[in-house]
């Protein structure tokens, strides 16, 4: 299969997922600063939700991009990130009711774990279609940000029982780190595209 419907799929259903999370909001109950002030713990939990959304359509992009061909395994592995993806608006959504109670913002971070290693096996998929000395895995290298986020994730769940606030941060650091594009994906792509013109 052509990997343009895989990233069209992939591209619309995250647009679905921003989408139903944008449709979650509610106005405030006051039309002044103080009803605004009553959700700012809501555009906060979607803020952070909106930037993992984003973290992963942006590396999903570059890794299509490098890709050469999907098989069939490669295709349910990102159905099974997609599945995990699209649980993010319902439990941003219990994680905010609850006024972040424990348990909601421990399988939140439960959540973006288990995406995180969906993320990783499609991306085991697309290596190992194209072979350890592929683009891809040159480009990745010793990927030292997808070792180190799972600990943190970890690390943030377990926090989690201590107090919520420490599992979001955890939480927020791992958005942080992921924030900044991989410069070796974004290189790989443009030599590949400057050996492709020439």
């Amino acid at each position: 299969m052509e990997k343009n419907r895989l990233e069209a799929l992939s591209d619309g259903v995250l647009a679905i997922i921003i989408t139903i999370m944008v449709l979650e909001f509610r106005t405030p109950e006051t039309a002044d600063w103080a009803g605004l002030a009553s959700i700012f713990p809501t555009l906060l939990s979607y803020l952070l939700s909106f930037i993992y959304i984003g973290i992963y359509w942006n590396n999903h992009h570059h890794l299509i991009k490098l890709a050469n061909e999907v098989t069939g395994g490669i295709l349910w592995a990102n159905l099974h990130l997609l599945f995990w993806l699209s649980l993010v608006p319902f439990m941003t959504r219990w994680m905010d009711e609850s006024g972040f109670a424990m348990v909601p913002v421990f399988i939140y971070g439960v959540n973006l774990l288990l995406a995180a290693v969906a993320y990783a096996i499609l991306q085991t998929g697309f290596v190992r279609q194209q072979g350890p000395d592929g683009p891809l895995a040159t480009a990745l290298g010793k990927n030292l940000k997808a070792r180190i986020s799972p600990v943190i994730y970890v690390a943030g769940c377990a926090l989690t029982f201590i107090s919520p606030v420490f599992g979001l941060a955890a939480y927020t650091v791992v958005a942080a780190i992921w924030l900044v594009p991989d410069r070796s994906l974004e290189r790989a792509i443009r030599n590949g595209a400057a050996g492709r013109s020439t």
